[in-house]
């Protein structure tokens, strides 16, 4: 496969990199490197990197003319700033329909899209199944929620997968490396009043795998193990596992105006599609994570949520 990855520096992109170029595809990844690293990316045979913003049509249309994409996975999003609503929409739309376009024009085989579950907005039923309809209510779920539409009117061969939490190398947003971060430096922390699922890179690698293949359903698809864990949860694991004594409990707060309480995915249709079944529980794909962690440590750490006003990132 000849396989054009936008985002590619960043946790997914990176690590799909790191599967895919070792078994002989050509891959070409389209990063402007606001988020994601240069450093993420292997040294790979066969594996190019054209730095620029999907915002840039001229851009997109040169890279997808030069490469020729067989395939194309569609990573790249806008969530550093949950205030800069014209970012989100250049990249999240715009900069969607520009690969959209490019990839019509190449006839690619496959497209697979990365969507959030806030698409789903404040779920009437947890876990949330993949009919339900989308109601999203920040800059960063309005914006993806606009670009899965056009990809889905687009005609071309889309499998959009909304995401559950998926955990591995370089992960550098969420609860995880937040707690790991702040707690290895002393720091405080607090848990929003949240539940969240959360899927091992591993198990997001497997059905990616299935995606891909020429002649596999196409649609909308939710990726999750369909099980709900606290953010409370996460932070009592990784402070076993970092051996921390609290002097007090973690503040626990009502989750912000921005924020969910409840986000939970039901991948039955998914099984039912790709007989694709998650293989890692809870403790093992938390456990995975936090050895990561042990061994490459957290640098940056980002949100598409709002600035909390108690002390500490907001999770």
């Amino acid at each position: 496969m000849r396989i054009l990855i936008t985002g590619g520096a960043g946790c997914l992109g990176s690590n799909l990199v790191e599967r895919l170029a070792p078994a002989g595809h050509e891959i070409l990844v389209v990063d402007n490197f606001a988020t994601g690293k240069r450093a993420s990316l292997p040294p790979a045979a066969g594996l190019a990197v054209a730095e620029g913003s999907i915002a840039d049509a001229a851009l997109v249309d040169r890279c997808f003319d030069g490469f020729r994409p067989t395939h194309v996975i569609h990573s790249a999003a806008a969530y550093k700033d949950p205030a800069d609503w014209r970012e989100d929409i250049a990249t999240n739309v715009a900069g969607t329909v520009n690969v959209a376009a490019a990839a019509a024009r190449h006839a690619v085989k496959r497209f697979v899209n990365f969507q959030t579950a806030l698409c789903y907005g404040r779920p009437r039923t947890v876990p949330i199944p993949v009919d339900h309809p989308a109601a999203p209510f920040t800059s960063y779920g309005i914006s993806k929620t606009a670009g899965e539409q056009y990809l889905l009117m687009s005609g071309l061969p889309v499998v959009s997968l909304r995401l559950a939490n998926v955990t591995g190398p370089r992960l550098a947003i969420g609860p995880i490396p937040t707690f790991y971060k702040r707690l290895k430096a002393g720091q405080k922390c607090f848990c929003s009043d949240t539940v969240r699922d959360f899927l091992d890179m591993e198990d997001f690698f497997s059905l990616i795998d299935l995606a891909l293949a020429e002649g596999a359903p196409t649609g909308v698809f939710n990726v999750s193990t369909g099980e709900g864990h606290t953010i409370k949860d996460i932070f009592d694991v990784v402070v076993a596992h970092l051996g921390v004594s609290l002097d007090e409990p973690v503040p626990v707060l009502p989750p912000g105006g921005d924020d969910v309480p409840a986000v939970v995915l039901d991948p039955v249709r998914t099984t039912e599609a790709f007989g694709w079944t998650p293989r890692f529980g809870f403790a093992e794909t938390i456990g995975r994570m936090l050895a990561w962690y042990d061994l490459h440590g957290v640098t940056d750490v980002y949100s598409h949520l709002s600035a909390p006003t108690a002390e500490g990132n907001r999770t």
